[in-house]
């Protein structure tokens, strides 16, 4: 992390500086002076490490709890990161009046680059609403409200999941591709965060956009007057009403809300999921084995929807009926899912006994 290595720096030259006056003071001496700016050093380095991490967490959760309001504004982030910075410095200047030693200007430098960084980062998390009220100007902007007919509107659970991509370069989104500013937003923020796991998503789904974007779909983002405390589920639901686009999603909880609403929807888990094989891996079924297969050993039946099952190490119960089998893996075809499966514990059991019974008769 740049921000603490950078405020350890200030902090373990500030201690040398410290240890250095303290040892001019105490012990006039070469050696003295070189014990004191040791120990400050190591001090300065220990306590700059641990305050930098504090400082910085507390920062990053500053920018987190501020993640639902409209999108970012350079300008904004400029001027209050340099309100910030002047900030600092005006309060350290008691320091070069009363102190008057050389580790003022590293306090100072390291008062001044903390407010720097959170001026930064709020003005930037805020920049819309500080604009506003300072008159500056409405938007650096503008907003788009002009989107084709039959738009879609992803929502932070749909650009984050894995079929967003397969889905989009398919054609499946309508002419226009509308991603929120608050949306933006919060993957930005995500990805940033401390959580591994939201945090390789989050930068999952802006590859995708990007990645759409380079294969030809039309993605905008798009902002708007939304309320600065609405969640960012009801201001993608604002939006998408604002704009008649369908809300493309994968949370069930959006997609029941916008159903209830007799508004359009995209659920994308629920159609991965009734595009996904009918039959999983572990699932237990009863078939007819009609013929011997290709390999050795193997079995052929077929479900009642048309679908073939090939069983391994099952020739021997060709002609039997609803044989137990447990699905193994599916691979879809032009003739429909192939089904490959092995024979359940049951029937398995019950063709050993077969086949030890057949070995005791008498000959």
């Amino acid at each position: 992390m740049v921000f603490v290595e950078v405020f350890r720096l200030l902090v373990a030259v500030c201690g040398a500086l410290v240890g250095l006056a303290a040892g001019n003071h105490y012990a006039a001496t070469a050696v003295g002076r070189s014990t004191g700016a040791a120990i400050g050093v190591l001090v300065g380095y220990v306590v700059g490490g641990v305050v930098g991490r504090l400082t910085h967490g507390g920062m990053r959760k500053a920018t987190r709890s501020l993640r639902d309001v409209p999108a970012p504004e350079l300008l904004a982030g400029m001027l209050f990161g340099s309100i910030g910075l002047l900030v600092g410095v005006v309060i350290c200047i008691p320091l070069f009046v009363f102190i008057r030693e050389n580790f003022d200007f590293f306090i100072t430098a390291a008062v001044a680059w903390v407010l720097g960084t959170l001026g930064l980062k709020v003005g930037m998390a805020k920049g819309r609403q500080l604009a506003d009220a300072l008159g500056v100007a409405r938007r650096l902007t503008s907003t788009r409200q002009d989107v084709a007919t039959g738009s879609d509107l992803a929502d932070t659970s749909a650009v984050m999941d894995r079929s967003f991509l397969v889905l989009g370069r398919t054609g499946l989104f309508g002419p226009e591709l509308l991603i929120p500013e608050p949306v933006a937003d919060e993957l930005a923020t995500l990805a940033e965060g401390p959580d591994p796991v939201a945090s390789r998503r989050a930068r999952r789904g802006l590859e995708a956009i990007d990645a759409l974007r380079n294969i030809g779909v039309n993605v905008t983002f798009v902002q708007g007057d939304v309320p600065a405390a609405a969640s960012i589920e009801e201001k993608v639901a604002i939006l998408a009403d604002r704009l008649d686009a369908r809300v493309v999603t994968c949370s069930v909880e959006m997609a029941r809300r916008r159903e209830e609403a007799g508004a359009r929807v995209l659920d994308l888990r629920s159609l991965v999921s009734d595009l996904s094989p009918d039959h999983v891996p572990g699932e237990h079924l009863k078939v007819d084995l009609i013929r011997a297969g290709r390999q050795p050993q193997q079995a052929i039946g077929f479900l009642p929807d048309g679908d073939m099952v090939v069983v391994n190490d099952a020739e021997e119960l060709v002609g039997q009926t609803d044989v137990a089998v447990v699905v193994l893996s599916t691979r879809p075809t032009n003739q429909g899912l192939l089904v490959f499966a092995r024979i359940a514990d049951e029937a398995g059991s019950l063709r050993g006994a077969g086949r030890q019974a057949s070995r005791d008769l008498p000959r």
